[in-house]
């Protein structure tokens, strides 16, 4: 066991640069490797399983250079590091004095970051060893309150601790049993179980969605639609159709440029209609601008632009506009405007484009039909649940990063078109048969369950055409709901885009990755984060990414999921509200956020509310915490509000910051990091349990001593290439550490 008084590694040293580029260099760059659990389903500002692999072993182990470490585990450390590295008599010299032992550590701290070293044995033997060494027989135990996609417990157990992860959120606490229980109970025969059954799940729905998803003629196969949502021109002489496209754009590849091409000819009667060609521009401006900019509409055939105000109030007597109006004998009049079809050969390299025929409309129209049979069926059903389309309501306007409901989108089912709604339904209810089936199966039911979520991520009315790339982006791209005026659906019976195949076929890696890694389970457990249903003083380590001010709306976004998962997963103990049985969404009541369109208890949930609970928070993780152990706190906001915040949180809560560690974890590129407050660092805080006795601070020592500290840390965070406002931010940490270490600190006044 290590001493309270001895220092940890994280609180000494820390390999920032190194473990920066680890994880920007694999975990954050497109194609992400296969079997990385954010592959699996989709969750809001993860964190990579390289800086939190970093930090906990950095947290974990002892500085051997430290008076107060114990010689044994310098001594284990030194056979364990050998036996992995080899000896050679440069190495041999280094490690025997501890100053090299410390330095051999970080190496070794920052190789194992990287993630392709984690399916390397040796990597994840040395650092349960060293674990073990540092801890003896008795894992630690680390508890994360706000576990969401579930990297910091994943890691720990990786490491060889035990882990309790818990979260306010259903769908966070279903993707953390899924990784942290299921997949490490089960092993690889899950694997190799979920492998069969998704190649039955498969060809069943393709059997029954291919009449939804016809073929052309020559056997083309429809792989993609682009779709346009659709206003009416309202000038007297026109009342043209206004197909809302951003771009005309269908493939903007260097050596493959494919655009529309509009036809306008005024017409003898009205209304005027448009209609539209591919071809092949020999320049860009033989491409026209879209018809849509800042909710104006621009009519194709007069010209005339059409206010927002209307271009809403037009969308929401569509109900937002995603599907197609048809007349009783199955004519189009309105809605939804299919732009292109894109198709694909089997055994054919590339992507073709045609324009659509009624053929196309009679399959949705068909689609519209069964739909409105399955719906029937159930309302006549006397044991009916949840209806088959999600009916719950969005969250009210204003909500946000939600804009949807401006334009008549009041409704999760509103956000699909009638086919996407079909395809998961029918899907759905084959998943329900296998988890209804009880034992193993349900396991395996709820893993197709998370292979239909990402095909749901990528397959809405909000997923917009990359001519770019000539593929679709998903919903998430941003920790928001807004707007898309053209999108694309994918047919989710092709392997083209992100169909039902290669979903299940990234879950499968997964299982896979895991159950090679992890032998053990950790326990997970629905809860708030001011309330830990942990006893006190019973874990060695608290290490959490706690939610940022107003940064995303966790509960909301989810509800996406949610309501999907509801009703392939039915009854499942995980998906429900446990502190309010009559809500059909995930908590709202005690998530720690800032909203001013919600209460908790009757108070509005604005800063002064969300400072308050973080403290209890930071409190209850000071609870648990016994007196020799550390934690860890990620952060990674911009504002000095937000900061304030945090540390006053942490501060009252009874912590006192020992270090910081800015570990770059975000790509500029991202559209978060554009126009908002988050840094491209994650400013990761070591923090211990402050003594009931620490002393009363003098102000004016603080404010001598913060200059060279400040200066000195600024120094070393440059030579690590930190710039810009994440130096500033990270040089808190530093500043926070004199301050924190008294129980107050007060001027000569008092």
């Amino acid at each position: 066991m290590i001493p309270r008084e001895c220092k940890r590694l994280a609180e000494v040293d820390f390999p920032i640069a190194e473990v920066s580029s680890a994880v920007l260099k694999r975990e954050k760059k497109f194609p992400v490797p296969r079997g990385l659990p954010s592959t699996m389903h989709h969750w809001w500002a993860r964190r990579p399983l390289g800086s939190s692999r970093a930090m906990l072993l950095g947290l974990l182990l002892p500085d051997p250079c430290d008076p107060n470490c114990p010689k044994n585990f310098k001594d284990d450390a030194r056979g364990i590091l050998e036996n992995m590295q080899g000896t050679t008599e440069s190495w041999m010299s280094t490690i025997a004095t501890d100053t090299g032992l410390r330095q051999v550590l970080l190496e070794f701290i920052s190789a194992f970051a990287t993630w392709d070293n984690t399916s390397i044995p040796a990597y994840i033997d040395t650092a349960q060893r060293l674990v073990k060494a540092t801890h003896g027989s008795e894992k630690p135990l680390l508890s994360d309150p706000f576990a969401g996609g579930g990297a910091i417990p994943l890691e720990a157990l990786r490491v060889g601790c035990d882990a309790f992860a818990s979260d306010l959120n259903p769908v966070a606490c279903l993707i953390l049993s899924v990784l942290l229980e299921e997949i490490p109970r089960y092993g690889a025969r899950l694997g190799d179980e979920l492998e069969r059954l998704g190649q039955e799940l498969q060809e069943r729905i393709s059997e029954e969605l291919s009449e939804f998803y016809p073929e052309d003629e020559d056997g083309a196969i429809s792989a993609a639609y682009i779709w346009a949502r659709t206003v009416r021109c309202e000038a007297p002489d026109c009342g043209a159709e206004i197909p809302l496209m951003r771009s005309f754009w269908l493939s903007k590849k260097a050596k493959r440029k494919l655009a529309l091409r509009f036809d306008a000819t005024l017409l003898d009667t009205l209304p005027q209609r448009v209609e539209f060609q591919i071809f092949s521009p020999k320049n860009d401006n033989e491409v026209s601008a879209g018809t849509i900019a800042n909710a104006r509409a621009t009519c194709l055939c007069c010209n005339i632009v059409l206010s927002p105000e209307r271009v809403r109030a037009q969308l929401s007597e569509q109900n937002g506009g995603a599907d197609v109006i048809f007349d009783d004998n199955g004519k189009r009049i309105g809605g939804a405007r299919l732009i292109a079809v894109v198709t694909v050969r089997k055994g054919v390299k590339g992507k073709n484009y045609r324009i659509p025929t009624d053929d196309d409309y009679a399959a949705v129209f068909k689609v519209q039909k069964k739909l409105f049979n399955e719906i029937e069926s159930w309302k006549h059903d006397k044991n009916r649940d949840l209806c088959p389309v999600p009916n719950e309501p969005l969250p009210p306007i204003g909500t946000l990063g939600f804009r949807v409901q401006r334009y008549g989108m009041l409704k999760w089912g509103d956000i699909f078109t009638s086919r996407q709604l079909l395809a998961f339904v029918m899907c759905g209810k084959k998943i329900s048969e296998i988890y209804n089936a009880g034992g193993q199966k349900s396991v395996l039911a709820v893993l197709l369950a998370m292979a239909q979520d990402k095909v749901i991520d990528f397959n809405c009315s909000l997923c917009g055409w990359r001519s770019s790339n000539e593929d679709i982006g998903h919903l998430f791209g941003r920790q928001a709901l807004p707007i898309v005026w053209d999108f694309a659906e994918t047919n989710i019976t092709s392997s083209t885009y992100v169909g039902l195949n290669r979903a299940i076929n990234h879950v499968f890696s997964v299982v896979s990755n895991i159950s090679s890694d992890i032998k053990y389970s950790a326990q997970v457990q629905q809860a708030d984060a001011t309330e830990s249903p942990l006893p006190d003083a019973s874990v060695s380590l608290w290490f959490t990414d706690p939610p940022y001010y107003d940064a995303i709306p966790y509960s909301d976004l989810s509800d996406f999921f949610l309501v999907w998962l509801k009703r392939i997963l039915p009854g499942h103990p995980l998906l429900k509200d446990p502190f309010d049985p009559a809500n059909p969404l995930s908590p709202k009541n005690k998530e720690i956020v800032q909203d001013e369109t919600k209460e908790r208890d009757g108070r509005v949930k604005d800063r002064d509310f969300f400072e308050d609970a973080m403290g209890e928070a930071f409190a209850e993780g000071r609870r648990v915490l016994r007196e020799d152990g550390i934690g860890s706190v990620i952060f990674a906001h911009k504002t000095t509000e937000g900061w304030e915040a945090l540390l006053s949180g942490m501060i009252n809560g009874g912590w006192t910051i020992t270090a910081s560690w800015p570990i770059a974890t975000e790509m500029g590129s991202r559209l978060r990091a554009k126009d908002s407050a988050a840094l491209a660092t994650s400013v990761h805080l070591v923090c211990r349990p402050r003594p009931e006795d620490a002393p009363v601070g003098d102000w004016a020592d603080v404010l001598r001593e913060l200059p060279k500290r400040v200066g000195d840390w600024m120094e070393r965070l440059q030579g690590e290439g930190i710039r810009g406002a994440d130096l500033v931010f990270a040089c808190v940490g530093p500043a926070l550490e004199i301050f924190s270490r008294c129980g107050r600190v007060e001027t000569a006044e008092g």
